[in-house]
């Protein structure tokens, strides 16, 4: 599971400035999900050693957006690619040996996705209602998830992987919507390539999710 970064809030901008932000983070959520699916391409015969090297380096890219959102966009776009070229990387044996055995539970978790990112960050941007809440539980309830899954790891509970997989979706349904509606509330273009960062960990996490179901759990 790849977590977002964490919620937060800024100024309004004007609606023109709003719009002009809201394509370009789109841009950017497309152009990182293509670097992603290079990378998913190119990593596809990677070894289990290589790929956890490509998880770090992925997780250490979005770490340094977090540290160098004062530098130049050039160094913020650098190293969005980087982290979706790295988590391709990383994902890439996995969804090749399930391309390989079950190719329709891919697409239908790849157009699944395309749905659900649709509805509910159309919700999560057109809504007038405050989600900072829904973003901060939502978080937490992530943190929730996480530990959850650990237990799994070491308890054996009938259909856990299902409903592991649902509270997943429904937790980030949640910080879909927040994450679209920040990009309504942010303060600037140069957020941008931090709120599209985001919105592809929302997606990636949703599409994994859905892969689970779709699957029966062998992704």
């Amino acid at each position: 599971m790849y977590e977002s970064p964490a919620p937060g809030y800024a100024p309004a901008m004007t609606r023109d400035q709003t719009a002009t932000l809201f394509g370009q983070v789109m841009w950017l959520v497309a152009a990182t999900a293509g670097v992603f699916a290079l990378g998913c391409y190119l990593g596809r015969n990677l070894s289990s050693g290589w790929s956890i090297v490509a998880i770090v380096l992925g997780f250490g890219c979005l770490i340094a957006m977090n540290f160098t959102r004062s530098l130049s966009e050039q160094v913020q776009l650098a190293l969005l690619a980087g982290m979706g070229l790295f988590l391709g990387l990383a994902m890439g044996p996995g969804l090749a040996y399930l391309s390989s055995i079950d190719p329709r539970a891919v697409w239908q978790a790849a157009g699944a996705t395309a749905l659900f990112m649709a509805g509910f960050g159309s919700a999560g941007y057109l809504t007038r209602r405050d989600l900072s809440m829904l973003g901060r539980i939502s978080f937490f309830a992530l943190i929730a998830l996480i530990l959850f899954g650990i237990v799994l790891i070491f308890v054996q509970i009938p259909h856990a992987d299902l409903l592991y997989s649902i509270l997943g979706l429904v937790i980030f349904a949640g910080l879909t919507m927040f994450d679209f509606q920040r990009v309504r509330r942010s303060k600037g273009i140069a957020s941008a390539p931090m709120l599209a960062a985001a919105i592809f960990l929302d997606g990636l996490n949703v599409f994994l999710f859905f892969l689970r179901i779709f699957s029966g759990g062998r992704d």
